[in-house]
């Protein structure tokens, strides 16, 4: 799973408000109208912002490999029909242009994901979402990117004890019941212990953020963003 790793790119550099502006602009313009000329257009882009963070596309696809699973089944099961012909590609078209502005989406995010700290993401959305809501969400959001790493890991425990005590042999069904049980059982262990360290460590609904400042290169950053949100409107 990505999450945050310190690093000197280009993307790192960034403010985490022009990174999130961009990314917007980039969901608009791919979600708009999902033509291959676009989609080409969106690709060749995406390719640009993993360099900006120096991340590879297998990492990427190799953390979404069970998202990227579910969206291939829709383009497959168009072309596959119960009567003749069987198989027609052609039908997989329209299916394929969908689930490709999905992945480049989800591209993007990854590295606004692998170079943008949590608490600089809570400090955004609790500045521009007023009151106690956009406290909740920022709240929520810090403790969704840490918490959920945490649990993954449990699972992949989980499964990895089954296995070496000859799980192998037994039935998915049973086998996902145990993970399901016993990852449950640690969830809710894990939620307990984050509220007591919470409580001790006086938890504040309104910290002091991080220092954030617009650079030179936010600017140019920015102002693609916006472009991309109102490409549609123009092209």
């Amino acid at each position: 799973m990505l999450t945050y790793r310190p690093g000197g790119t280009f993307a790192h550099r960034l403010d985490a408000r022009s990174k999130l502006v961009c990314q917007f602009g980039f969901a608009v313009a791919a979600f708009a109208g999902p033509t291959p000329r676009r989609l080409a257009a969106l690709s060749a882009l995406a390719a640009l912002v993993l360099a900006a963070g120096r991340l590879s596309p297998l990492r990427v696809a190799r953390s979404y490999r069970f998202v990227l699973f579910i969206l291939l089944l829709g383009p497959l099961s168009a072309a596959l029909a119960l009567t003749p012909p069987y198989v027609e590609f052609s039908r997989a078209v329209g299916p394929l242009l969908a689930i490709a502005r999905v992945v480049l989406v989800l591209a993007v995010a990854a590295v606004y994901v692998r170079t943008t700290p949590v608490r600089e993401t809570r400090a955004v959305i609790q500045r521009y979402v007023p009151g106690r809501t956009g406290q909740a969400l920022g709240v929520g959001v810090g403790l969704t990117f840490r918490f959920l790493p945490v649990l993954r890991r449990d699972l992949l425990t989980v499964r990895d004890a089954i296995a070496a005590r000859g799980g192998g042999h037994r039935s998915v069904l049973d086998r996902a019941k145990r993970i399901a049980v016993v990852g449950l059982a640690r969830a809710l262990s894990r939620a307990d212990r984050l509220a007591v360290a919470l409580r001790a460590r006086c938890f504040a609904w309104n910290p002091t953020p991080p220092e954030m400042a617009l650079s030179a290169r936010d600017y140019p950053v920015l102002a693609l963003g916006v472009a991309l949100a109102l490409w549609p409107l123009v092209i």
